[in-house]
């Protein structure tokens, strides 16, 4: 999760220029000095009820808003060092993020291996074994965004305390700023009057006293006020910080439900879908390869017996060797048939002959018993 860089220096340089007090409350500032300064030069050192009121005004110069800075410093030390824990590693928005950001890198749907085929492809479909995961891992990631909310709504409730302190602090420091300024004009120009009353020579006592007892202690106080208004701002950024990267955890839980889980869920979509085309492209290329198999073997087939029948086409349906053969055979049986008749009509015509006289014989035979019949 990308977060928003607070350059502090940036930060605090736009934090003094909005507490400084502005030109026309800074005329104001040097009128007062002014008028204060003459007063103090003009103290008559006799009067001591004079002398203990201007002693006491310089004592408790700007003290309550010093006290009062202090104070605000001490809580912000505790309210920042309590808030800021929003953004160590055991707090529940960091842990909620990490454990959102395992689960989801987990089912990160670009590790699933499509390409599972066979009897494993079955048994482990790989598909099936993700959804099986995803569903697993959603009641999780739900457990995880409802951290997420009840982060967000602190990091809220403690953002709106961090505005109120902030607030408050800022006035402090503007306030200091003003009695910061009217301090270092006050210096200058008592400075300023020291300078002048010794150059004329004037009653070393009153220079003595104004140095001692009212420059000295001012000077001190000036100091304490701008380490004082160093420490607001310090303070003013601090809680700027912590608000500011609160609401960049914010926008980080926001960013976490709406485009990273939606993103998860359009993934998972989008793999299922990816995998049911991947199987239905499978089939399309087996029926594709059977297709071009059978095309490829009938074009084979008709590529050998078109051979053939051209062949067959151009030669004759029997052997001629054989014909010859069959011929020759042929004739020959004709010519012993012949050959069988020629011999034979002599045989048959001595045989016929002899059956002529055994016919007469045996008609003369007949005549005779049929004589004797009668």
């Amino acid at each position: 999760m990308k977060m928003e860089i607070v350059n502090p220096e940036e930060l605090k340089k736009e934090v003094e220029i909005e507490v400084k007090p502005v030109d026309g409350k800074l005329l104001e500032i040097k009128q007062l000095a002014e008028a204060n300064t003459s007063e103090i030069m003009s103290l008559d050192l006799d009067a001591l009820e004079e002398k203990r009121a201007v002693l006491k005004s310089i004592d408790e110069f700007a003290m309550d808003t010093l006290q009062n800075s202090a104070r605000k410093n001490t809580l912000l030390q505790t309210t920042v060092g309590k808030l800021s824990k929003g953004g160590e590693d055991g707090s529940v928005i960091s842990n909620s993020l990490a454990d959102l950001h395992r689960e989801i890198k987990d089912l990160d749907p670009s590790y699933l291996d499509f390409a599972k085929e066979g009897v494993l492809g079955k048994l482990f479909n790989p598909i099936r074994r993700y959804f099986e995961k995803y569903n697993r891992a959603d009641t999780v990631i739900t457990d995880i965004i409802t951290s997420l909310d009840k982060g967000k709504t602190m990091l809220k409730n403690d953002n709106t305390t961090l505005e109120l302190e902030e607030d408050t602090l800022r006035e402090v420091t503007k306030k200091l700023n003003m009695e910061l300024s009217l301090g270092m004009a006050m210096d200058d120009e008592i400075s300023r009057q020291i300078e002048l009353a010794r150059a004329r020579g004037n009653d070393e006592d009153r220079i003595s006293f104004v140095t001692e007892e009212i420059l000295f202690p001012l000077r001190q106080r000036v100091m304490d006020m701008q380490q004082m208004l160093v420490i607001n701002h310090q303070g003013i950024v601090a809680m700027e910080v912590v608000k500011r990267n609160n609401k960049e955890l914010i926008r980080g839980v926001d960013r976490a439900k709406t485009v990273t889980v939606t993103a998860l869920r359009t993934a998972v979509m989008v793999a299922s879908a990816l995998y049911n085309q991947k199987i239905v492209l499978r089939k399309i290329e087996l029926l594709n390869e059977t297709t071009s198999n059978l095309i490829l073997s009938t074009g084979r087939m008709l590529k050998e017996q078109g051979a053939a029948i051209q062949k067959q086409a151009t030669e004759s349906t029997v052997d001629p060797e054989i014909l010859k053969q069959s011929f020759q055979d042929a004739l020959a049986a004709l010519e012993d048939i012949s050959t069988f008749k020629q011999q034979a009509l002599p045989k048959m015509q001595q045989t016929v002959a002899a059956f002529k006289e055994l016919a007469e014989t045996g008609e003369k035979e007949i005549s005779k018993l049929e004589r004797s019949k009668n």
